[in-house]
Formats: C-alpha cells, structure tokens, sequence
C-alpha cells in the first residue's frame, strides 16, 4: 500500500494531506532537537488523521464518492484477488480473437473453497493502463469472462465477478467485433448460470460494461462506488453539452450504493476501512472477504433450478412503472 508522500489526495482529501504535513516537519525538528520528546505530539497527529478520515467520508456527495472510486491508489480486481484468496491460477483468452487484458479471470482458494473469479482490471501507471485499457473490456474479454463461468459450471464452481469499469470499450473495432451481442450474451448465460454467482462493485460500475458480467444471485457494492447507465460527465455533455454539471448529474442519477439499495438493484452494502479502500487495502479486502463468503453461504446450498428462477424473478422485478387509466377520448 503506497505511503504519504507518494500518495495522491483528492481536494477534499486535503486536511489529511496537511496533517501529513505537519507530522513530516514535527519529525524534521525531532532530528534537529534530540533533547525534546515529540512522540506524543506525532501519535496525536496520527490519531487526528484517522478522526479526519472518518468525518471526510461521513457526508460525501454523490460526485466524491464517484471521485473516491477513481481514486489513483483504490485497490483494484487483482489486488482484492491477492488480498482475499490463494493459490490465484489466471486463465487467458477467449480461444477466438486474444487475450483481452482489461478483464482478468481464474480458479481460486477463498476460505478453503475453490472459486472462480472474474472482474475488470484497471492499470496502476500509464503503461499499465495501457494495456489493460483503462479497465475497458472489448468483445473478447466478456467473451473470455462468458468461457470461465461455463467452465466454472463444468466442476461446479461458484462465480464471483468484480466490477470496476468506466464502461465497455466503444471503439469501432469492439463494434465491429459484436460488442453488444457478447454483453448481451454474457446476460443471457449468466441468468441461466446453474452455480452460485455473486457480484461485487469494487469501484466504477458503468452502463452495459458492468452489466456484462452484473447478473448474479447477490449483488454487493462497496460504500465508495457508483452504479449507473451513464457516467456522471458522460450525462452533462448530453444533457446540458458541458462537462460542468457533472456534479448535478451524478446527484441526478441516483448511483450510489444508498439508493441503489433503495431501488432493490443491490442486495448489501459493503462497508470500507476509514477514509477509503485506498487507506487499507489488506482491511478492505479482508471486509470484502466477509461479505462474499456470507453471500455465498446463503446460495450455495440451494438447488440450481431453484437458483436460476429466483434469479429470474429477482431482475424481471427490478424497475418502477406506473399504469395510467386510458380515458374515454384514448378508447376506440
């Protein structure tokens, strides 16, 4: 886990960053005056950083909590995967076009149960981003996503898919490659799925990109996430042709992990250290770990047929409408 001063802070992250501060040069003077003990002056400082972490993460907006989920040092996919689990095995390729990098998958051991997961991988530089896309995936990842939960399926292995993505990549060769038919693939086969599927928003959950590998028997969100058809931006420049009321927009779209509990699209919300998974990532993933083998407990005992119609009454009830009366100038 990256250490201040190679840690990035958000602006409203700044009265931490400033306390850091002040605990660098109360060392520098400790240096210069041997004669004074300023230990207790340095463990208050630390103290008031852990009380600061816990008052700036009590009343986010929407639009923080979207920046928390982009926050440069947030553990991603295979970091909660190295932190959760051993004996990790990363299979590759969807055996038709290549190895798409921005979605990673394999067997695993989570609390002496094989597993099988699968989720968006973000890159921690700019060459790593690169290559794994910016956590954008292409046809052949969801492709190669839809191959590891049939092979999951094949030994009777749970799914646990991590979500973290701006959205699935838009370019014109994903296009031409069948993007929305491999998400609407990967939907399709995932309701139909005869093992346990529980999914987990770990950062950005964006538009049909999540939804690829979204459908399962729970549905988990970490506290500092989002979840939504349209990222907050992405909705200004639509709505109102500038990216300045990006802040509205994510209040607008309702995504954080309150209301989508609110809306019955989420079934628990993950709660993350003080301050952010970016604090703790051995703590967050340790919470995450919890969460997910209780999840799991509450399925796997169920019969698949049993699992794959409550899984299809669960999202056909998911949406609100109301029917409006025809009035007699609307009869024939």
């Amino acid at each position: 886990m990256p250490q201040y001063p190679n840690r990035q802070f958000l602006d409203f992250e700044k009265p931490i960053k400033e306390l850091y501060e002040q605990i660098d040069d109360t060392k520098k003077l400790a240096e210069k005056n041997t004669k004074i003990d300023y230990s207790a002056t340095i463990e208050q400082l630390e103290e008031s950083i852990i009380e600061k972490r816990k008052e700036i993460t009590a009343s986010l907006t929407a639009w923080q909590r979207v920046q928390l989920s982009r926050h440069p040092d947030r553990p991603y996919t295979m970091k909660y995967i190295q932190n959760m689990t051993t004996n990790f095995v990363e299979l590759h390729g969807d055996r038709n076009v290549k190895d798409d990098k921005a979605m990673v998958g394999g067997f695993a051991d989570l609390n002496g149960q094989t597993v099988m997961l699968i989720g968006q991988q973000k890159g921690s530089n700019t060459k790593m981003r690169q290559l794994r896309n910016f956590g954008m995936a292409n046809p052949e990842g969801y492709r190669k996503a839809l191959r590891l939960m049939r092979l999951a399926e094949k030994f009777n292995k749970p799914v646990i898919c991590l979500i973290d993505t701006p959205g699935a990549f838009p370019g014109l060769e994903a296009e031409e490659r069948g993007q929305g038919e491999a998400i609407a693939r990967n939907i399709y086969e995932m309701i139909r799925l005869k093992v346990p599927i529980i999914i987990v928003i770990i950062g950005e959950g964006a538009s049909g990109g999540a939804l690829g590998i979204g459908v399962g028997d729970k549905t988990l969100m970490m506290e500092n996430t989002w979840y939504t058809v349209i990222s907050p931006e992405s909705c200004s420049s639509i709505l109102w042709r500038s990216w300045d009321k990006k802040e509205t927009a994510a209040e607008q779209l309702k995504l954080t992990p309150t209301d989508m509990k609110g809306f019955g699209l989420v079934d628990e919300i993950v709660h993350e250290p003080d301050g952010g998974a970016h604090w703790d990532y051995a703590g967050a993933a340790e919470i995450l770990k919890t969460y997910i083998i209780r999840a799991l407990e509450e399925v796997k005992h169920k019969e698949p047929l049993q699992r794959v119609n409550e899984r299809i009454e669960k999202y056909g009830q998911m949406g609100f409408w109301e029917d409006i009366p025809a009035t007699s100038s609307q009869t024939v």
